[in-house]
């Protein structure tokens, strides 16, 4: 009998009807394009294909088509996959203490549909013709008997057609198509065994081979020159077997972004391992740094819970603490048995760089000693030059010191500072605005290296000087007339895994702006010719990698003016003295005039203050000199 409406009003609590319970649930499942390659690759994996190929256009919103060579399904079961919880993975509820499979909720297709026009293509490799089903917003439209290869097709066209507020949350075509890069990037670390393509929009992103063995594919997808910086892990406790590889010091980005961790083969996403390799490395790298790692750690399946996220992004483990104790072991003794002194390979000719700037009449006065001859500075990476870590050095999990900062050179320091001096020595004075006070100001001294401290005359100051001197190389490389750029005459090749040549692909016009020089080398390399001169010598790959792994952490950048201040921000925090860097009276003197002469000297590009004050009286409280 049906409700009056007077008996529907009284109801507060009432049950969703089918089409938007499908919506919600799928909206667990399905973030983004690359959440539906993530599901579809798990299945095709199941099905025990070993050959997988992933085909997006429009970064998967248009199109995402995934193929394989597995089982296939038979007519019953292609038209049963769709429904919710249906699947071939599980049979009772003791089967998820041991679940095996990528896949097992029953949700991925059925959630995927929901939001989505589905085509399933498939045949078992003993039928002789196979099947295809039509699935629209959740509903099967039609299932046809047809011809087909053995194994598995299935096309997403037109993903949140009827969810459109959630695809107006996506981020950009770049960035998406760099979560999908990822995706199947780290899909192909955890099973080397088979072989797996991506292909946007008719280019080809992704080729991993068939051979079985980890290193083939970290050598096609990190590069040969990373590949070559790594070393293996090998490491077996009562609990777990690790295995795998890492990389040495030298080789680290300022994210987490080429970790790859894995559970029995599944591919996971976990702090407390992440944490638990940096550990490993102690002081080998300075703070902030973290190696690339491709690590895969064996339990037994009734030690690992991996019910406890929709997406099975996350695992829970008994034995969480002995796990990530038994990681920062095996990269200790991975490393002890390495020999980590970096090994420098000088050309015969040492490069050198030539400086230009955009108008010589604007150049700056400068020292004699200063102005490199005849237009051309000889270089030696002076960071590798000086770089010794001791090896030897015996490191226990157990005993945590405090980990030790990572200190610059007074030469590093100087060169920072030159490059703004100049840059404000040629540019217009700028409005008249309250003085911060430093210009009357007695310098102290330095406190471990990063802050300094300033007395005024009615208190005492205390200056972030990583901060100060961001804030003052972000205003100069806003100020684009203000810059010049410096050809390289010995170029820079970058190696780029696929997910970072998609992102540099979208930046690259605006980093173009700012003074870089950079054009395609090769399926995944690119080649820097020139720099901006703010960055001054440019010696290895590290600065563009981090640049652009800065960028992605950065998070949805709306318009092309948030893309560029997001570059500015970057670059400034790059360019600017280091905490650690220790400075002379003289170079503090600099810098604090420089930061009197920004435009806002109060905080940093992003946010956080350049300087702390205390007046006489609130120090006199601290004290309890009150009264």
């Amino acid at each position: 009998m049906a409700e009056t409406s007077a008996e529907v009003s009284s109801k507060r609590i009432h049950v969703l009807d089918e089409a938007t319970i499908n919506k919600i649930a799928a909206g667990e499942v399905v973030e983004r394009p690359a959440s539906v390659v993530k599901e579809l690759l798990d299945n095709s994996i199941d099905a025990g294909a070993t050959e997988i190929r992933v085909e997006v256009k429009g970064a998967g919103t248009e199109l995402i088509t995934v193929t394989d060579n597995g089982k296939g399904m038979s007519w019953e079961d292609s038209t049963l996959a769709f429904t919710k919880h249906a699947t071939s993975k599980i049979l009772h509820i003791d089967d998820l203490e041991k679940v095996l499979t990528l896949g097992f909720r029953g949700e991925a297709l059925s959630s995927i549909a929901a939001v989505a026009k589905v085509y399933l293509t498939t045949r078992e490799k003993g039928s002789i013709s196979g099947t295809k089903v039509v699935v629209s917003g959740g509903s099967i439209e039609n299932v046809l008997e047809v011809g087909a290869a053995p194994g598995t097709t299935i096309a997403v066209e037109s993903l949140f057609y009827n969810t459109p507020a959630r695809k107006k949350y996506l981020k950009s075509m770049r960035t998406e198509l760099a979560h999908i890069t990822d995706v199947v990037t780290r899909h192909a670390f955890g099973h080397p065994e088979i072989s797996l393509t991506l292909i946007s929009d008719g280019k080809v992103l992704v080729r991993s081979p068939t051979s079985g063995d980890i290193f083939d594919s970290i050598v096609y997808l990190l590069g040969s020159e990373s590949a070559k910086k790594l070393i293996p892990v090998e490491f077996k406790s009562d609990i777990v077997k690790i295995s795998g590889y890492i990389s040495k010091p030298e080789l680290s980005r300022s994210g987490t972004d080429l970790q790859y961790f894995f559970i029995n083969g599944r591919g996971i996403s976990s702090k407390s391992i992440s944490n638990a390799v940096r550990l490993g490395y102690y002081n080998l790298i300075p703070k902030g740094r973290f190696p690339v790692a491709v690590l895969d750690l064996e339990l037994d399946l009734s030690e690992v819970d991996v019910n406890v996220h929709p997406a099975k992004r996350y695992v829970r483990m008994s034995h969480e603490r002995e796990v990530c104790d038994a990681v920062t072991l095996a990269v200790e003794n991975a490393l002890k048995a390495e020999q980590l002194v970096p090994e420098i390979s000088l050309p015969e000719k040492k490069p050198v760089q030539a400086v230009f700037v955009e108008k010589v009449e604007d150049r700056p006065e400068e020292k004699l000693e200063d102005i490199p001859k005849d237009g051309a500075e000889a270089f030696v990476p002076e960071e590798k030059l000086e770089l010794a870590i001791p090896a030897e050095k015996k490191i226990s999990p157990l005993i945590k010191e405090e980990e030790e900062t990572y200190h610059f050179t007074a030469r590093d320091t100087e060169k920072r500072l030159k490059r703004s001096e100049r840059v404000l020595s040629k540019t217009p004075k700028k409005p008249e605005r309250a003085s911060t006070g430093l210009d009357k100001a007695r310098i102290v001294g330095q406190v471990n290296e990063l802050y300094i401290i300033v007395e005024l005359e009615k208190g005492l100051v205390i200056v972030d000087q990583h901060a100060a001197h961001e804030r003052v190389m972000y205003e100069q490389i806003c100020d684009i007339s203000s810059s010049g750029w410096q050809e390289l005459i010995t170029p820079v090749t970058l190696d780029l895994t696929s997910r970072e040549k998609v992102l540099l692909e979208e930046y690259i016009p605006y980093l173009e702006e700012m003074g870089f020089g950079i054009s395609e080398f090769g399926p995944n390399s690119y080649v820097v010719t020139t720099v901006p001169a703010l960055l001054g010598k440019m010696e290895s790959a590290e600065l563009i990698h981090d640049i652009i792994i800065d960028l992605l952490s950065t998070g949805r950048v709306k318009n092309d003016t948030g893309m560029f201040d997001n570059l500015c921000k970057t670059m400034a925090c790059r360019a600017a003295i280091k905490a650690g860097a220790g400075c002379s009276m003289g170079q503090m003197e600099s810098l604090l005039k420089q930061l009197d002469m920004a435009e806002n000297p109060y905080t940093c590009p992003h946010g956080r203050p350049t300087m702390i004050s205390f007046t006489r009286a609130e120090l006199d409280k601290l004290f309890k000199r009150t009264g």
